[in-house]
């Protein structure tokens, strides 16, 4: 075990939460699901107290959560508003990256209604993983090429927001064009690009991506669920996925997310921050800072210190939340919390 592993705050760049009682994640009903295969390790809640648990002990003061695939038949900024119901520490899903139909009529409209709903609202994010495998294919291909959707996304400067994206590394050189073509819009690319094709002629062209990818001074990469890429669980096995990312952007562009409750099916989350913090240890203090903290504060905009978060009012998504705790409760025979003094 390293000296120098990483012991200060983290900024958790990539989480999910939800609650199914709402019937708004209709993809988490079947067993399997495209790609992800089982998906049964996700058909309960996810909610803050599920989250705080599995973050206990490792110094998350911080974190962003990226929208859960929110039933689009539904306008993409009631998950927004849901967010907003739920009381939470400082920092916890402190940011949000939304969802927007930016090639749709009316995309400019539903990003105004994302922004009214949260101050907390720093990016978008949009599904562009097309296979040649249709099995492995989540998208039609060549979707950021579409004229419509490039006049959705040329909407998000003027606030301000990152444009996150899960791709494959079939993508690279048409997420590299378009980050040419728009040098002044941030990209995030998730989960160290999805290196989905392990044979050698799919990791070559991973790497390739990688390198195509990082040329563009504003793209920048997410190191989140590595063990879905991986060979095994091992810190030797995570640092063949991560350490190629870090390679090629450097730890000025990259950055630790768990995609919890995604990765549970393989680690824990104290695993997953112990892996990265083993792989960081070769690395400067203020590099591993950087991967862990600095890097998705700056890019999600994060102040130095958040204000204290208080219970938010009944609205529409909190009663929802309540009441579906209040079933689990009285589904298992727990008491009941007291409510709050005055």
């Amino acid at each position: 075990m390293h000296a120098r592993r990483y012991k200060g705050p983290i900024i958790d760049a990539h989480h999910h939460l939800w609650d199914l009682s709402m019937r708004r994640h209709p993809w988490i009903s079947g067993r399997h699901v495209g790609v992800l295969g089982d998906v049964s390790h996700l058909q309960q809640d996810y909610l803050i107290d599920d989250l705080l648990a599995d973050m206990a002990g490792q110094g998350v003061v911080g974190s962003v959560h990226v929208e859960a695939l929110w039933d689009r038949i539904h306008d993409p900024s009631e998950e927004t508003l849901w967010l907003e119901g739920l009381a939470r520490p400082a920092g916890i899903a402190g940011r949000y990256v939304g969802y927007v139909p930016l090639a749709a009529g009316g995309a400019a409209e539903m990003l105004e209604r994302q922004l009214a709903a949260s101050p907390r609202l720093a990016g978008l994010r949009e599904t562009i993983r097309w296979h040649p495998d249709p099995a492995r294919s989540w998208t039609l291909r060549g979707l950021t090429e579409h004229a419509a959707w490039r006049q959705g996304l040329a909407l998000l400067r003027a606030h301000g927001l990152v444009m996150e994206l899960l791709m494959n590394p079939y993508q690279a050189e048409e997420v590299a064009a378009l980050a040419a073509a728009l040098p002044d819009q941030v990209f995030i690319v998730d989960h160290c690009a999805s290196p989905l094709d392990r044979d050698a002629a799919g990791l070559e062209r991973w790497r390739r991506g990688l390198a195509i990818l990082a040329a563009r001074p504003n793209v920048a990469i997410k190191l989140s669920h590595p063990s879905a890429y991986s060979e095994g669980t091992e810190t030797e096995a995570l640092a063949a996925v991560v350490l190629p990312c870090l390679e090629a952007f450097g730890p000025g562009r990259a950055m630790f997310g768990s995609d919890y409750p995604m990765a549970r099916r393989s680690m824990s989350y104290a695993a997953i921050c112990d892996g990265l913090r083993e792989i960081l240890a070769p690395f400067s203090p203020s590099e591993q800072r950087a991967v862990f903290h600095d890097n998705a504060a700056r890019y999600y905009r994060f102040p130095p210190t958040e204000p204290p978060r208080l219970s938010p009012p009944d609205g529409p998504w909190t009663v929802a939340r309540a009441a579906g705790t209040r079933r689990r409760r009285e589904r298992s025979g727990e008491r009941p919390a007291d409510p709050p003094p005055g």
